[in-house]
């Protein structure tokens, strides 16, 4: 009895060709819903913000041209005005130059900071329209940056696939490859997310490098407390440049984050004893008949042997050739 032949595999040039413009088009609607927002909080807040800015400024001269007057009450509204003015991001010196915070540079930034579900908590919107659009903008967002994550760790994960695979074909030994890639996309991920950025914080805030590294894995870990938050300090200057570019430092440390916690999680979660790929469904599996006329599987992920573990680096690594699971049991 002739045995029925494999269903042959789709040509991978064709996936990874989907994958690219697939990818493009999910970055577009990510900026497009982030310039949305930006454009959103600015025209609600941007104004609020102006209008307690000016009446700061009007309680003030007020002040000064009663000084001899002063009691407690007057005190006390002043100091009230001058949390308020704080909060709502107005240049309580004379010569500073201070990043407005809801200018268009500071709401893209909280733009970011709110889909990115990092949450300072130095900043949030205080007219009834821009509150209601926050949460109808963090309903849709924080899923679609969720999507937009996984996909840039699936990209990195990708290119560090075929640095292997050439590396691998070069040096002979795919051991050795796989294990390069994985440390080098460690080292590489751990010097420019955590270990550079720190160097910059440092001198655009005048902070140490301690502060500067712990700002910079509370903001990647999501966890914001927002004791540290950049261009707060309203005696230093700050380029239009530099919220923008951090902006960018959170989105993609974020992936690099995720892809490395997948990671570890796969670490944890796959047993040492058992066929990790076949608790993955019928989906990943290539089917066969078997010699007694009994269906087999075929499972074409890697940490498919059970009988040792799967290391990190085989994770970033390429993909090992496949190995039979035997059958279903």
């Amino acid at each position: 009895m002739s045995r029925r032949p494999r269903a042959r595999a789709a040509p991978q040039g064709r996936a990874q060709g989907c994958v690219v413009p697939g990818t493009a088009l999910l970055l577009l609607a990510y900026l497009a819903y982030l310039a949305l927002g930006t454009s959103v909080f600015w025209a609600l807040e941007g104004r609020a913000a102006r209008e307690s800015g000016r009446g700061f400024q009007l309680d003030k001269w007020e002040l000064l041209q009663n000084f001899t007057c002063l009691d407690g009450p007057a005190l006390d509204s002043l100091i009230r005005d001058i949390i308020q003015a704080y909060k709502d991001g107005a240049h309580l010196l004379g010569n500073t130059t201070s990043m407005g915070r809801w200018e268009l540079v500071g709401s893209f930034f909280f733009s970011v900071s709110t889909v990115t579900t990092i949450g300072y908590g130095n900043l949030s919107p205080r007219t009834r329209a821009a509150r209601l659009f926050c949460i109808l903008f963090a309903l849709v967002g924080i899923p679609l940056n969720l999507v937009v994550l996984n996909r840039l760790g699936h990209l990195m994960q990708q290119g560090v696939h075929s640095c292997a695979r050439r590396m691998g074909g070069t040096w002979q030994d795919p051991a050795k490859a796989r294990w390069l890639a994985g440390s080098s996309t460690l080292l590489s991920g751990l010097l420019l997310f955590l270990l550079l950025p720190p160097l910059l914080f440092s001198h655009m805030e005048g902070w140490s490098y301690e502060e500067g590294f712990y700002f910079a894995f509370i903001t990647l870990s999501t966890v914001g407390f927002g004791d540290y938050v950049i261009g707060m300090n309203p005696s230093r200057s700050y380029p239009l440049w530099y919220k923008n570019t951090v902006s960018l430092w959170i989105l993609f440390g974020l992936a690099w984050l995720a892809l490395i916690i997948k990671l570890v999680l796969s670490l944890l979660e796959t047993p040492g004893g058992t066929c990790s790929c076949c608790h993955h469904g019928s989906k990943g599996r290539s089917w066969r008949q078997g010699p007694d006329g009994e269906p087999e599987s075929s499972c074409p992920q890697p940490g498919c042997c059970p009988e040792r573990p799967v290391g990190l680096t085989e994770y970033l690594g390429p993909s090992p050739p496949d190995v039979g699971c035997g059958k279903d049991g």
